[in-house]
Order: structure tokens, then sequence, then C-alpha cells
């Protein structure tokens, strides 16, 4: 891993959405039909450029909070990162890595159709004890510093974006019947992931405030 300085978060934002632009670009129809895009400002929430309207809001709306949960951790050193506050808590970067877990997982589920359990091997042995914690995550999540885990939350997410710019708002919404908390769209899906950030945003700012 490249030993660089934490980027400006909104830096981190834009370079993944243009990254994303860059890789795919829309058919004309699902853009020149929407007359409501919004500006590349972070502030205002609505479709953008390069997706559908419902995708685009969405983007938007995990832009947002992902802006967010960044702030804080911007600096944190390799000790800060690895603080344990409790025998039940989990570190910040721990957290963090969680984070990438839990996105890569809903692209497995959303794009690939692959159900929990069913990862590939290279995923497994990546993402499968960030995605649990616990014991193993506090063990396990230690001494990488804090670019390691904004390049694998950058790297998952622009591929996110790639994937959200190939599809359209009917992929959005369409229902899998069979999802543990009953009938669920992959709009519920990917605003459980938004809503997870915000989540943990709270638990990062509650263990900075705390370590010694």
């Amino acid at each position: 891993m490249k030993n660089k300085k934490p980027g400006d978060r909104r830096s981190f934002i834009k370079n993944a959405s243009l990254s994303a632009g860059m890789l795919m670009t829309m058919p004309v129809k699902s853009i020149s039909e929407n007359k409501f895009i919004t500006s590349d400002n972070l502030n205002e929430i609505g479709p953008k450029p390069g997706f559908t309207p419902q995708i685009g809001t969405m983007v938007s709306m995990m832009n947002w909070m992902r802006d967010t949960i960044l702030y804080p951790v911007q600096g944190l050193s390799i000790k800060e990162l690895d603080y344990i506050h409790d025998k039940d808590s989990n570190s910040i970067g721990g957290m963090l890595l969680h984070l990438a877990a839990t996105e890569r997982f809903y692209q497995l589920n959303t794009f690939d159709d692959r159900n929990w359990g069913d990862w590939p091997k290279e995923d497994d042995e990546r993402f499968s004890i960030a995605m649990s914690l616990g014991d193993r995550g506090r063990k396990k999540i230690q001494g990488n510093s804090i670019n390691f885990y904004l390049d694998t939350l950058e790297e998952v997410r622009a591929f996110s974006l790639k994937e959200f710019a190939k599809r359209d708002d009917e992929w959005l919404l369409k229902v899998d019947k069979s999802w543990g908390w009953g009938p669920t769209n992959n709009y519920c899906k990917w605003f459980h992931v938004c809503e997870h950030e915000s989540n943990h945003n709270g638990q990062i700012k509650y263990i900075k405030k705390r370590i010694k």
C-alpha cells in the first residue's frame, strides 16, 4: 500500500463518481428524458448524470453519507484506528473495513444473484472477517494505515458506481421475495447500505472521543 496522505473527502467522492462515468455511458433515453438532473454539488440530492433517475438519486444519498463518515476519520493514526474501547467494541479500522465488506456483499447479491455464504473464495478471504467482526475482527483487523481503509472503500464504491451505470430503474425496483426480512427490492437493499454507514458513523464518533 502506498504511503500517501488521505485525500480531501469531497475529492474522494468526486473521483469515484467520475471513474464510473468514464467507464460506462448510459443510454441516451435515460438521460434525455430526465428533466431533474442535479449538479455534482454533494448537498443536492437527486438524479445525477450517467445514471437513470432513481439510481442517480440513490447514488447521491450514498455519496452524501460516505462524505459524512469519512470526515471524522481523516488523519487517524494506526494506533487510533486499532483502539478497542472494551471487550464488546469494534475498532474504527474494523468498522471501516466492515462497511467495505457489507457493500461488497450487496454487490454480489444484487449484481450477481449470490446469497449470504455464497462468496467467491477471494472475497471470502478478504472480507468475511470484517463482515462478521466480533472477536476475530478485533484480533485480525490491526496494523493498517488510514490509506488502506480509504483505498478499500474507494475501490469497492467505484465498482458499485460502474455497475449502477449499467442498470436502470426497473432493476432498482425489482423485488426479491426470498429476502430474510420479507419481500425487498434492490432499492431497499442499497438504501440499507447507506443507512448502515449512518449507523456506524455514530459508533465511530463514539469510539474516537474515547481514545486515550
